[in-house]
């Protein structure tokens, strides 16, 4: 059973003292919460802005994201990038990468995102860039995949962003049997494991780690 880890109350409190979502982002919430069967994935306007934040505060020429779903985390994380950025965003099913790109169209930033459908395990190696970010929210089977093939190709200073590293409270069981959770709890032993890197996880929304390399 799931364990509810965040006060909706407090939630709601946060959302209400943060900065409010453009109404493009407004646009992709209300559409996915109304109209896609997993709209939980959705980040949400606190995440959102904290990815926002992040992005303005290091001002990433590269940031690559794996998982789009429906957009609204690259429009967040968009917002930071230089004049001369790009975002590659990476998404396996074609309906929800067909769904961002008419968000993406519609955005102040839509020149700056890259988007490709596929297996991001196959489009990774062939994505000759140096990453400021990198945004990590895809299959939770791949995470440490996903981290170790990034990993080279991440500058010193650059970031790794992990989401869902608390897995719906999941990783707290004793003992975790759930196969994601399970796969989440290796992610987050690997991390702690890493001497190439510094970290620290964040209980927003699902969990966020942020991971610095040295």
């Amino acid at each position: 059973m799931n364990l509810t880890l965040t006060n909706p109350a407090a939630e709601d409190y946060a959302a209400s003292f943060s900065s409010a979502e453009d109404e493009l982002l407004k646009e992709v919430a209300d559409f996915t919460r109304k109209t896609h069967p997993k709209s939980h994935m959705l980040s949400g306007p606190v995440q959102g802005q904290l990815l926002t934040m992040l992005s303005k505060i290091i001002r990433p020429s590269r940031i690559l994201e794996i998982g789009t779903f429906t957009g609204y985390s690259a429009l967040c994380l968009a917002e930071g990038l230089t004049e001369d950025g790009l975002l590659y965003t990476i998404e396996l099913r074609e309906e929800d990468g067909a769904k961002a790109q008419s968000f993406f169209n519609k955005s102040k930033v839509k020149d700056l995102i890259n988007l490709h459908i596929g297996n991001a395990l196959e489009i990774i190696p062939a994505l000759d860039e140096r990453w400021d970010i990198v945004f990590l929210d895809a299959d939770k089977v791949n995470y440490i995949r996903y981290y170790e093939m990034v990993m080279a190709q991440l500058r010193t200073g650059g970031i790794i962003i992990a989401d869902n590293v608390l897995f719906h409270g999941r990783v707290l069981e004793d003992p975790v049997t759930n196969k994601n959770a399970m796969a989440i709890q290796a992610f987050n032993e690997h991390i702690k494991q890493d001497s190439r890197v510094d970290q620290v996880l964040l209980t927003v929304r699902d969990g966020l780690m942020l991971i610095m390399k040295k």
